[in-house]
């Protein structure tokens, strides 16, 4: 198993490309298998969670191939003959789950395995059987697995998300747009990941109406075809290292191939801290403040603060010169880096849902480890500012969703190597 070993306090300086964004490329992924040809999906990162998906959908009979050097991937489903994900493969990642929309809607039927994934919180799959339900599939559950049937076409309807859901937006879309005569999801998620499955799913030959907005009207057509897109860029990537770059004084990072607009409330937040910010295009310059305000925030579904940046936002806080809170609305239990946080120095006492942070305190080198992908990356940022050595243990998570991490950190100045933990 493999750590991080990290010598602290060294501000960044350089050019970081942003990679293709996970979150908004296993839906794509998932969408292919509802073409009736082969689909090239360009700009998708070399991660973990990608190559597990992958291996989910050469299961079913798809052919995958995935030309890493050119972050390139075709996915050909016109031998899909097994409607099964097993339970060993959908427990390593909860995207797996978009099995069920991709397979029911294309074939009528499928047995996928409830989900795992990420240690923290429950994320239950409600929300997604019942809106199935209520499309007209009939769902059943059976030692572990979801089945879930359905006619070539079904009457459709309409069903309300609550709360808000990027997964169970994404299933009843894949679900709905070849069954469905009509059927309306309400209170659908507009994070861009959704919006980009959307225009992908019109360009197949799909038939929604509403994509932006919180309401989307989807009539099933006969047939997708299958296309040649490109994913777009990692807007949580992009948070984390905008908050890599104003957390320590003297770093100025030059982010490339971004879409600023994908980041919803949190520029504007970032610009309270002190911290510059210029956009120019596609490319986003971050300078850090000499002095870093606190400023507090609430995760909030899109274009509110991302709950998958609250973490970074917490640890960047413990360098501001005052008092601060992170208050995280999406889930409840999403706190796992403090008591790893605390052991480098922060002051920092969680209470239900908030974390109250007192800065601005050194952070000293120390052995910390954590248990969800976010965490973990907040980890790095704080021993990336930590006085001497750290180890970040558990560096598995990070691969599952930041894409070469290291040598980007090390080509703006961190002194960051990874190594066996033996």
């Amino acid at each position: 198993m493999d750590k991080f070993v990290i010598e602290g306090g060294k501000p960044l300086k350089g050019t970081i490309p942003i990679s293709g964004s996970k979150n908004a490329a296993l839906p794509l992924m998932a969408a292919s298998l509802l073409g009736n040809s082969a689909s090239t999906l360009h700009n998708i990162p070399r991660l973990k969670d990608i190559y597990t998906f992958n291996n989910v959908i050469r299961v079913v009979g798809a052919q995958v191939d995935f030309h890493e050097d050119e972050n390139k991937l075709v996915i050909d489903p016109t031998h899909v003959n097994h409607l099964e994900a097993p339970y060993d493969l959908v427990r390593k990642m909860r995207a797996s789950f978009y099995m069920l929309g991709a397979l029911v809607g294309k074939h009528g039927y499928a047995k996928v395995s409830l989900p795992g994934g990420c240690a923290w919180g429950p994320r239950p799959v409600d929300l997604h059987l019942k809106g199935m339900e209520a499309m007209g599939i009939d769902i059943s559950l059976e030692k572990g697995y979801v089945i879930a049937k359905a006619n070539d076409k079904i009457e459709g309807g309409s069903f309300r998300l609550e709360p808000s859901s990027v997964g169970a937006t994404v299933n009843l879309l894949l679900a709905s747009v070849l069954k469905a005569k009509k059927f309306t999801i309400k209170n659908a998620a507009k994070e861009p990941d959704v919006v980009q499955l959307c225009n992908h799913l019109v360009k197949m030959g799909a038939n929604i109406d509403g994509i932006g907005t919180d309401t989307l009207t989807i009539k099933a057509v006969n047939e997708l075809k299958g296309i040649e897109v490109s994913n777009d860029p990692d807007r949580i990537e992009l948070g984390t290292f905008m908050i890599a770059a104003a957390m320590f004084p003297g770093s100025e990072l030059t982010l490339t191939g971004c879409n600023p607009e994908h980041l919803g409330s949190f520029t504007k937040q970032l610009k309270k801290t002190g911290t510059t910010v210029d956009i120019d295009g596609t490319t986003i310059k971050v300078k850090a403040p000499d002095t870093l305000k606190p400023v507090s925030i609430k995760t909030e579904i899109y274009p509110g603060f991302p709950t998958d940046l609250q973490a970074q936002w917490a640890t960047m806080m413990t360098q501001a010169e005052g008092k601060s809170k992170v208050t995280d609305t999406v889930y409840f239990d999403r706190f796992s880096y403090v008591p790893e946080l605390t052991r480098l120095g922060a002051d920092m006492e969680v209470e239900k849902n908030t974390v109250h942070i007192s800065g601005k305190t050194p952070l000293i080198g120390a052995s910390v480890m954590s248990t969800d992908l976010r965490a973990s990356v907040s980890l790095v940022l704080a021993a990336l500012v930590a006085e001497n050595h750290s180890d970040v243990l558990r560096i598995y998570h990070l691969d599952r969703g930041y894409e070469d991490l290291e040598n980007k950190l090390s080509a703006v100045g961190a002194n960051i190597k990874r190594v066996d933990e033996d």
